[in-house]
């Protein structure tokens, strides 16, 4: 004979439930091991610190040309607002590239 319903819920205890909500909790609200105070320590990316402005300068340059170019191709795949959104992006990294050019012309005339 087929069955048409399910099984009724087995019979639990509530104070187990309530314990592991609490663990469950615990465990985000005071972990044992806490993250480091040292936000050096905890951040994914870092920037070598034996490198001179020059060359964080140029990196940041060739970093921005590349966000523009990958802005700008996606300007001209979508329409509407969306496009306008991409488009003021890249007018902002033109400004931003600008500012970092100058600074690196700068370090440029120092270095003379």
């Amino acid at each position: 004979m087929i069955k048409h319903s399910p099984n009724p819920p087995p019979s639990y205890d509530a104070s187990l439930l309530r314990d592991a909500a609490y663990r469950a909790i615990n465990h985000y609200l005071h972990p044992e091991n806490p993250a480091p105070s040292d936000p050096a320590s905890a951040a994914l990316f870092t920037v070598r610190t034996d490198l001179d402005a020059e060359t964080l300068l140029i990196n940041a340059s060739q970093d921005l040309a590349s966000i523009n170019v990958l802005a700008t191709h996606l300007a001209f795949e979508i329409d509407g607002t969306p496009r306008s959104m991409a488009l003021g992006l890249c007018r902002m990294l033109e400004g931003v590239q600008m500012l970092v050019d100058q600074a690196l012309d700068g370090c440029a005339q120092s270095a003379l």
